[in-house]
Parts: structure tokens; sequence; C-alpha cells
């Protein structure tokens, strides 16, 4: 499910608590006929973290050892291939003559009190579609008009613990936790952290994957 940069206060942390340590995956796919294209970021407190271009990202901190980072690079290579694959699929049964770009935001805020926020939020074509609403593990609508591809779609992304609860511990637990690591409040006493930052992407990739699915389903008339 990752994806990824961006100033705090245009996800909302900054209404939130003054001088947030921020964690923010941005990640873009653009489907069209039959080929997808990804790309994206991370930043880690404000600093670039990693870079995904087509099926590749890269670490830019070096906040994994080799070897682990190796391991997600993989898994990350998989995904995309995965939902690539999908695409072609469901375009030989249902063409679309025009582009859809999907674009998710997801990741955390850890303010100096030690509260936190996480949010994900996704984008068809540039209009708000769904929402992750973190506490509850559910998926929001917020497609101004309700219509079989939206429905479909959230159905889909709740059926799923990747989608569900697994996104739920990564924006609650593990990305809290990355920030903790990195807080000079906690750092010393936490450690390093090698949490794998790039499980956010996959999670992302699997949820737009549902997304993929229901757009096309629906396009073709069979939601």
């Amino acid at each position: 499910m990752l994806r990824l940069l961006l100033l705090c206060g245009a996800l909302g942390c900054g209404a939130l608590g003054s001088a947030p340590l921020t964690f923010t995956m941005l990640q873009w796919t653009q489907v069209s006929k039959g080929s997808s294209v990804f790309w994206g970021n991370a930043t880690l407190g404000r600093r670039l973290s990693h870079v995904l271009e087509d099926h590749n990202v890269t670490q830019v901190l070096p906040l994994e050892p080799p070897a682990a980072w190796a391991q997600q690079q993989d898994m990350v290579a998989n995904y995309l291939s995965y939902f690539s694959g999908i695409v072609q699929v469901f375009s030989k049964e249902r063409p679309l003559n025009y582009t859809q770009i999907l674009h998710c935001r997801l990741g955390c805020c850890l303010f100096p009190n030690g509260t936190a926020h996480s949010f994900y939020e996704v984008y068809l074509n540039g209009t708000a579609f769904l929402t992750f609403h973190v506490p509850n593990a559910t998926w929001k609508l917020r497609w101004p008009r309700r219509d079989p591809m939206a429905t479909f779609a959230q159905r889909e992304l709740m059926k799923y613990s990747e989608t569900t609860h697994n996104l739920q511990h990564f924006l609650n637990t593990t990305c809290v936790d990355i920030l903790r690591a990195q807080s000079p409040q906690t750092g010393k006493q936490r450690g390093r952290s090698h949490t794998p930052l790039v499980l956010g992407l996959t999670l992302g990739v699997s949820a737009v994957v549902g997304m993929a699915v229901g757009i096309f389903l629906c396009t073709g008339g069979s939601c």
C-alpha cells in the first residue's frame, strides 16, 4: 500500500497544535489505455525520505539497513506489478478511452504535547473520493454524488484487513512510533527506528487496487 511530500497544514495537522513532527506520503497513480504509471514521495520531519518512480522506490534517508530495505523494495515492486496486471485485465474487458488519476495522501503528525493525528485521503481526478476514518477503521465516501462506482469501491475496501485494520494499525501505531523515535523528546529513550516506512506505500497500493476494481467494473455497468 506508498507515494509521497507536503506541508502538514495542507493536511489539517496545523490546526491541532503547533510545530508537529510529521511523516507524510503522497502517491499518484495514472491509468490510461491499459497502462499504469506511478510516482510519489515521502517526507519525515520535512526531510525527503523516499521517492517513488514507476515501479521503483528509493530510500533517500538511511532509515533501514540495506538488507531490510532490499526486501521492502521487492514488496513494493510486487504490489505495483499486481496492480498493473489488474489494470491490463480490466482494460481488455472494458476499455477506457480517458485517463483516471488516483491521488492518495496518508501519514501522521506528532505534537509537542504527545498527542497524534493520522490521516488517509483519496482523490479521483482531483475530486475528493474517499477518506479513511482511522479511529474505527472505516472508509467514508467523499464523492460529491452517490453513484455505483464510489459505493462499490468503498465496499471493496471494507472487505479486507489489509485496507481496514492493518491500515489502521500502520497509521495509529507504526507511523506514530516512527515519529516518536525521531522526536527530540522521546527519540533517545526509544532508539533509532528501522520500522519499514514503505509499509504504508504497500497498504496504499492495496487501497488503490480496490478502487481500481470498482472503477473498471462500474464503468462497464456491472456494479
